[in-house]
């Protein structure tokens, strides 16, 4: 048997899967029931601006580690400098051009405990053709004692990578009136710890009903 796929993979594989071929899939083809298993470590951004992304809801699991409720907030705060620079760079090209988004960052708590985390971001169009939703997955690659009762305050951006599931930016794929085979990347590094169950607790639900706003 193969290993366990950890949150991020599993997300992906799940996205892909629902795109069939697209450049994305629709926010309401996201089914919870099929992602159950990661719903706890899942969460959805809204793109309000180029500085803005929020988060329109985030698993339970997230909001315990963060120590806060996370809906509401804005994506890119909590970065440092460098890292929120970067991070704007790149969701643009989530949403411009359908690219996916493997990130490995740090949390670290005001006492300077540090864990590392793998995220993955894909694109969702809402409304149209228009990409302004996103959804992500993140998990730690280690799970401390503390995880979850001290709080991450600040994160870090360590390593990047847009994963472009046709091959080349969807932009010249629809230029060239053709699709590059597939050559997608997903992180290497499996989580095969144990999780608890959980609920998720948001504003617009990643349940049995999306929200159609």
């Amino acid at each position: 048997m193969g290993m366990k796929q950890n949150s991020p993979q599993a997300l992906y594989s799940y996205w892909n899967q629902v795109r069939a071929g697209r450049q994305a899939p629709q926010r309401l083809e996201i089914e919870p029931s099929q992602i159950a298993g990661i719903l706890s470590e899942t969460f959805m951004l809204e793109r309000i601006d180029a500085a803005t992304y929020q988060f329109r809801l985030a698993g339970t699991r997230l909001c315990e580690q963060f120590g806060r409720e996370l809906r509401g907030t804005n994506f890119l705060d909590g970065w440092d400098a460098d890292g929120r620079r970067s991070l704007q760079r790149l969701l643009v090209a989530v949403c411009d051009q359908a690219a996916g988004l493997s990130l490995t960052l740090e949390g670290a708590t005001d006492d300077r405990r540090r864990v590392e985390f793998e995220a993955m971001l894909l694109p969702l169009t809402h409304g149209g053709t228009r990409i302004s939703r996103i959804i992500g997955a993140m998990s730690a690659t280690t799970t401390p004692y503390w995880l979850g009762s001290d709080p991450l305050r600040g994160r870090r951006l360590e390593r990047h990578q847009l994963i472009w599931p046709d091959g080349r930016p969807h932009a010249l794929i629809a230029r060239a009136s053709g699709q590059a085979p597939f050559a997608a990347a997903v992180p290497a590094r499996s989580n095969t710890s144990d999780r608890r169950q959980f609920r998720v607790v948001e504003g617009g639900r990643l349940t049995g009903k999306p929200d159609k706003r």
